[in-house]
């Protein structure tokens, strides 16, 4: 693949580490779901984003079968309908990798803003079974939930790709 001019070359995503952040952004969206907001609609899904970036950065180890199962164990965890966050983490991660070549050409700022739609595209599909279901309309601060998600976007692309841009052997004289 050709590189972009400035852009550093990775080292290999460790497979330990991409499952650590995983379940880490589970246990945190659990937490967050227990903690002082509750489930107050404006609340960003971490996991969600975690499995959007590893779907794009690491499309052949994190798929559809791992947002799936994901999305199960938040159904279960939040007491929702059984598959409701498994089919939006499914459309997520189907989404993220159908576009994760182009995405990783843009600068992370604008990669932010190209996987917004992404996070759009998962709420209202929530929204669209939770109303389904015969739910309550959980009010307009829902509206701010993706706008989140795209804001910590930068942020999780710094911290899961720190590890990744260490060198091997670190040397004075090579400039990688």
């Amino acid at each position: 693949m050709i590189m972009r001019p400035g852009q550093q070359l990775l080292l290999p995503a460790n497979p330990g580490f991409i499952w650590f952040s995983l379940f880490a952004a589970l246990a945190f969206n659990m937490l967050l779901n227990m903690g002082l907001f509750g489930r107050a609609a404006w609340v960003p899904d971490l996991l969600a984003v975690v499995l959007v970036f590893w779907s794009v950065h690491q499309p052949l180890r994190i798929g559809v079968g791992v947002a799936f199962t994901f999305g199960l164990t938040m159904d279960v965890h939040q007491g929702a309908l059984l598959g409701q966050h498994a089919l939006a983490y499914t459309a997520l991660g189907f989404l993220a990798i159908s576009m994760h070549r182009r995405l990783l050409w843009f600068s992370v700022p604008n990669q932010a803003v190209q996987v917004l739609p992404l996070f759009v595209a998962a709420h209202v599909l929530e929204f669209l079974v939770r109303m389904a279901a015969g739910g309550t309309f959980p009010g307009l601060p829902y509206l701010l939930a993706p706008i989140i998600e795209a804001a910590l976007w930068p942020v999780v692309s710094v911290l899961l790709l720190a590890p990744q841009r260490r060198a091997p052997n670190p040397d004075d004289n090579r400039p990688l």
